[in-house]
């Protein structure tokens, strides 16, 4: 019997759902766990992509750690007229969507269980395309655009460490 390179993606669970939710606690963003069975409210893919609904992040144990982390971030970079609005879909347009997938490998660095080679790993596992042909290779080689973005919204400081603090602008 095969497994799918999904199969392979690091679940919530694994990761340390008490680590989780620490890394997102400066965001006041509140991680609600839903049993295995049941629907996972705000999740615009469905199981088992996590889902949000306000300040709250709905994950299942077995949700993976990229999605849970990926979601978190389009909280985090959201402006506060979407964030105070906010109902499964993120939006967001490009730039956007680059600083969350950035952002979300950043935070992966603060949880002891993942580290950013392995959300690297996860996020090519769970099909993410980058024109340099994987997570890696574009964080390194091709993100500068999206540094400087984060950084002039605050949610990064000089040193590619997030700062805790949600956009504020538009």
């Amino acid at each position: 019997m095969s497994t799918s390179p999904l199969d392979q993606v690091m679940s919530c669970a694994a990761a340390g759902l008490p680590a989780l939710r620490q890394v997102l606690q400066p965001y006041d963003l509140a991680v609600v766990v839903v049993a295995d069975h049941a629907p996972l409210p705000g999740s615009f893919w469905g199981d088992p992509e996590a889902g949000l609904i306000g300040a709250r992040l709905f994950i299942r144990p077995h949700t993976p750690v990229q999605s849970a982390l990926h979601e978190a971030c389009h909280y985090i970079c959201m402006d506060p007229q979407r964030r105070a609005q906010l109902h499964t879909d993120a939006g967001g347009g490009y730039d956007e969507e680059n600083a969350v997938c950035y952002l979300q490998v950043l935070l992966a660095e603060q949880l002891p269980q993942v580290g950013r080679q392995r959300m690297w790993q996860d996020m090519d596992r769970w099909g993410y395309s980058f024109r340099l042909g994987s997570a890696r290779r574009w964080f390194e080689e091709d993100a500068d655009e999206v540094r400087h973005w984060l950084e002039q919204q605050h949610l990064i400081d000089t040193g590619e460490r997030p700062t805790g603090r949600l956009r504020q602008s538009a």
